[in-house]
């Protein structure tokens, strides 16, 4: 036993017996009878005994004894209660030889309650004074805080002002939109008013910082709020986001800048945890591409939900090493197995399917990067097309329960090579379930830019803002959605739940940002004035961009599921030989013909996709075309209208190869 443990259960047994002992005082009035006395060894044994095994069965040693809230102080009542009527009963019905008196009972619960409570709070006071000894370096004066958010984010937040001196931080004043609060009191600390106050002359508070303590509040909320504070040019932080703080990544005392996140944030999605509990819970998982900005959250969120085993598999040991230490940091050690693989390894892939016989896939390793792969077009098939179809084939050969594919937006009416081959992986998929309906349910879920990932605009952005500039923006008018990466993940996992095989899942993705707009608001962040201390430039879309992302889920072709933040993509799947032929065809070809040339050959086998007319290859013109112009225009959402135009006969003409079977 650890000494907190044994100075809480010493404690307790000393508040018990003098809790028994005072009640059988007042029960005689400070004068009780010899016989009574006679008793107290064997009452006093028992009942002490029994009242400390309750509290050790029921956990009130497990917890930080320097820690007591008002839950803590609530489940200390109810065992100490539970304990009580035990010990009235047995008064009741033995008499007072051998249980304390009914009256001495009822009384000796209210000192208990009292003395433990007290107890609690005197380990909670010592570790205050404790952590308030880390002295302030001599030379550096307190400043004083505003907190904007009077709830209990901010009162936490105002608490560990007063207990922690080393943060060199006093709140002299609270702020929040709740008009109830205003003149009130909340840790001795004034609610002055709503955060526009500031703008207030008549207030003299002397502000040097302000702190936002308004994790859940809405994002143009809080842009309101930034921008009354760089009026104001006072310094100005905030507390972790709710994700941060509701899941243990940080503590609301970690102050950290304003990010676009917050400013771009949307609401909290509720997920339905139960139903995703049941798709993980003592499950074997695997993740592709585990150490991504995607891969590297799906790993996060599942060991949440206690997998059996979780099979990370990254091709970058660098990758795989760092989210495998930071999931053993979090306590996930025994979970994991970590597994350096490329995904288009097929034997590879095949023995850690026959070692560890994973029941559900998240597969998130691709390649994005969009202009990149304009140029190496075969790349991005073998990776986004081709090692989807052969590790979702050995799903089906090991009769894996699930394979969630994390595909794109851009998915959708493809203008680039990155999402031609995405929406080719997503056939494959549907195809294949299509034709064993009854085996692995396979899934596809479409979502947008997530910030923060390694290939957003966020990071480059705040790398050319603390270069000094300039901040480059392709075009004045694009525009972008834009997701959390804990939100959109989240996103993926209740899809993953809801999903029974075949589907294409978009999620709601929000209003559009214009990038413009986002690249002035980090500027601002940063301290600087937009064109002035950092000037923004155009530099022309690139090859394969959109300036708009297009949302087919706002077309007949998209029916609601159970929750209001995921779409399903109503569409007919094609026959899987053919997708597969297609597929195999083009990989053939991949490393024959230039990447103009292998683009108009994946239109052949995706008429959706959309290569801008320069890049296609005029000595090369696309086999079947003119036939296929009508059904393209009704397969953009992936419908295909009256019969199937016939791609194997012209496209083999081109390939001159036979798909492998």
């Amino acid at each position: 036993m650890k000494l907190p443990i044994i100075s809480l259960l010493l404690s307790y047994a000393a508040g018990l017996i003098g809790s028994l002992w005072l009640g059988y005082q007042l029960r005689f009035d400070f004068a009780v009878p010899y016989e009574t006395e006679q008793t107290f060894l064997l009452v006093f044994a028992w009942v002490i005994s029994f009242k400390l095994l309750c509290l050790w069965r029921l956990r009130q040693f497990e917890v930080l004894v320097g820690y007591f809230s008002l839950s803590e102080f609530s489940r200390l009542v109810s065992v100490l209660f539970a304990t009580n009527v035990v010990v009235f009963w047995i008064s009741t019905q033995l008499g007072s030889d051998y249980a304390p008196p009914r009256s001495v009972v009822l009384t000796d619960f209210s000192f208990s309650v009292l003395a433990l409570a007290a107890i609690r709070l005197g380990f909670r006071k010592v570790r205050t004074r404790s952590s308030g000894r880390v002295s302030v370096p001599p030379r550096k004066r307190v400043r004083r805080a505003g907190i904007v958010g009077a709830g209990l984010v901010g009162t936490a937040l105002a608490q560990e002002f007063a207990t922690r001196r080393d943060l060199g931080l006093q709140a002299v004043a609270f702020f929040d939109d709740d008009r109830m609060k205003w003149g009130k009191r909340v840790q001795n600390i004034p609610v002055v008013g709503a955060p526009e106050s500031l703008l207030n002359d008549k207030l003299d508070l002397e502000l040097e910082e302000v702190i936002i303590a308004m994790p859940s509040a809405p994002a143009k909320r809080v842009a309101e709020i930034v921008k009354t504070l760089q009026r104001l040019q006072l310094k100005f932080s905030t507390v972790p986001s709710i994700y941060e703080l509701t899941t243990g990544q940080a503590k609301v005392s970690q102050l950290r800048s304003v990010q676009a996140q917050d400013l771009l944030g949307r609401e909290q999605v509720r997920l339905a945890t139960d139903d995703i509990q049941h798709l993980l819970r003592d499950r074997v998982v695997m993740v592709t591409g585990a150490g991504g900005s995607i891969g590297s959250e799906l790993c996060r969120q599942i060991a949440s939900y206690s997998p059996r085993a979780l099979l990370l598999v990254e091709q970058s040991e660098v990758q795989l090493f760092q989210i495998e230490q930071e999931l053993i940091d979090s306590g996930y050690g025994k979970l994991l197995v970590p597994l350096v693989a490329n995904v288009q390894d097929e034997p590879r892939s095949e023995y850690i399917f026959q070692k560890y016989q994973p029941e559900a896939v998240f597969h998130a390793a691709a390649h994005k990067h969009v202009p990149m792969m304009e140029s190496q077009p075969g790349e991005a098939l073998k990776n986004n097309a081709l090692a989807t179809l052969r590790l979702a084939e050995i799903c089906q050969r090991h009769r894996t329960e699930s394979f969630v594919l994390i595909s794109s937006d851009k998915a959708i009416n493809p203008t680039s090579v990155m999402g031609a081959t995405k929406r080719l992986a997503e056939m494959c998929l549907q195809s294949l379930h299509a034709t064993h309906p009854g085996g692995t349910r396979f899934i596809a879920v479409r979502f947008g830019n997530v910030l923060g990932s390694s290939g957003s605009v966020v990071p480059i952005f705040n790398k050319q803002i603390a270069a000094g500039g300039p901040v480059t923006v392709t075009h004045p008018d694009v525009t972008r959605y834009f997701m959390t990466i804990p939100e959109a993940v989240g996103l993926v996992l209740q899809s993953a739940a809801l999903g029974c095989g075949g589907e294409i899942f978009a999620l709601d993705m929000g209003k559009p940002v214009k990038i413009l707009d986002l690249a002035r608001q980090l500027i601002e962040l940063s301290g600087f004035v937009p064109d002035e201390d950092i000037r923004i430039e155009f530099t022309g879309l690139r090859p394969g961009e959109k300036l708009f992302e297009e949302l087919s889920y706002h077309g007949e072709q998209i029916a609601p599921t159970r929750h209001p933040k995921i779409m399903q993509l109503l569409c007919e799947p094609l026959p899987f030989e053919r997708v597969r032929g297609l597929v195999f065809q083009l990989v053939e070809q991949m490393d024959r013909v230039a990447p103009d040339e292998f683009k108009c050959l994946l239109k052949c086998a995706v008429p959706e996709y959309q290569a801008p007319v320069r890049e296609m290859a005029p000595s090369m013109p696309c086999p079947g075309e003119a036939r296929l112009s009508g059904e393209a225009k009704d397969s953009r959402n992936g419908r295909r209208s009256g019969s199937e135009p016939e791609l194997e006969e012209p496209f083999h003409r081109i390939a001159n190869v036979d798909a492998p079977k």
